[in-house]
């Protein structure tokens, strides 16, 4: 494997080097290889991957990533759920195969609430992506100029195959960091995701296929590991489920659900496979933001639709969660009225669940016109007694 250092293009520790990135890239896909960033913190904009490359930072590499929104091009990235074209995510591919992020070094996204956390979520572009969505418009047409749009996501491969994300660190992201859409054939392994901000969920894979996560550890600001498939009628319109995934031994410290599914899986989630995930405390006792609400959550609604199905979960070790082990929730921020698009949630199956500290075990939250259907729970028999108290709403 040919190996290109950036130094060689003309990159410099604690510079810009964004030009030279991107001019090793397009020599490494000539013929395929490494971009190698070297020991060092090294600053840089957004950065495109290209076929047969692999970005690869060793343990005492860095690369900080620019905060100005404005120096990051319009893409093609789904948003939430909702296709659009808007800010580039940090590192970012289109149509490619196989690509790679490796190493043992840092990524470093900057954001905190000077920068990109200062505006969550732009009201006026919002609502203007919403109205695009009820008018038909096509995805091509709703582009968000520079400056305007919205955070975007760490790291995602769009429509690529065969992508491999493997044992880097990742700290303080705009939004969504490892996010995977409309992939097939992904592979992310080892990583370490230490990034308490808003919406800072730690793997994301947004309507795909194939995908193992594996050996990982969570500390985020929201989920840590979510499947989705896509909001409401637009992930309807596109119609690509997520399935055929496989999540093992992962580590979980903080966030709202260790293994998610949902809410913005309008296009379905099925074939999911868990095993060995343990959810832990912060090492040293409680820290400010640390802690996992659920170790399992499942959760949609009838504006949401689509069917989550053939879900199986082994070996979960929960040490404390803040409020329910496993939700399963088909009223996910329900509106007042019905939706007309109920969701189908069945064949959920949670087999060696051992918890510590919970103060509830299990909560199923659903409706008549959208039942929880063929949910089976059996306890881990280990020295570890999970709670007692299992109560259903």
């Amino acid at each position: 494997m040919t190996d290109y250092l950036i130094t060689n293009f003309g990159a410099r520790a604690g510079s810009d080097c964004t030009g030279a990135i991107a001019e090793a890239i397009d020599a490494c896909a000539l013929t395929g290889g490494r971009v190698v960033v070297p020991d060092g913190e090294f600053v840089t904009g957004p950065i495109r991957l290209r076929s047969n490359v692999e970005l690869h930072l060793p343990a005492g590499a860095t690369l900080r990533f620019h905060t100005d929104p404005t120096t990051y091009p319009i893409v093609r990235t789904r948003w939430q759920g909702i296709e659009c074209f808007s800010h580039s995510p940090l590192i970012y591919a289109y149509d490619e195969t196989d690509i790679a992020i490796t190493g043992t070094g840092t990524l470093d996204g900057g954001a905190s609430t000077a920068t990109w956390w200062s505006n969550t979520r732009p009201r006026t572009d919002w609502e203007r992506l919403l109205r695009m969505v009820e008018a038909d418009v096509p995805v091509e047409d709703r582009i968000f100029e520079p400056g305007h749009g919205f955070r975007p996501s760490f790291i995602q491969p769009h429509t690529s195959r065969r992508v491999r994300i493997e044992d880097v660190r990742i700290v303080n992201a705009p939004m969504w960091v490892v996010h995977p859409v409309f992939c097939t054939d992904v592979l992310v392994r080892g990583i370490t995701v230490d990034s308490l901000g808003p919406n800072n969920d730690g793997c994301n894979p947004d309507s795909c296929e194939n995908v193992v996560i594996t050996g990982c550890s969570f500390t985020t600001g929201d989920d840590c590991i979510a499947v989705k498939s896509g909001r409401d009628a637009d992930g309807r319109r596109a119609g690509r489920p997520s399935r055929n995934i496989l999540i093992e031994s992962c580590r979980f410290t903080a966030g709202h659900g260790a293994l998610t599914i949902g809410s913005e899986a309008s296009a379905g989630a099925s074939n999911i496979q868990a095993r060995d995930l343990h959810v832990t405390t912060p090492a040293g006792g409680p820290v400010a933001g640390a802690g996992v609400d659920h170790a399992l959550r499942i959760k949609t609604n009838s504006l949401r639709g689509g069917v989550i199905e053939h879900v199986t979960v082994e070996n979960l070790i929960v040490d404390a969660v803040t409020t329910s082990a496993i939700l399963i929730t088909t009223r996910h921020a329900e509106p007042e009225q019905f939706g007309g698009h109920a969701p189908v949630v069945r064949d959920i199956t949670v087999t060696n669940l051992a918890v510590r500290s919970a103060p509830r075990t299990v909560e199923i939250l659903d409706t008549p016109h959208s039942p929880v259907e063929n949910f089976s729970l059996t306890s881990a028999a280990t020295d570890r007694q999970p709670t007692e108290n299992c109560e259903y709403f």
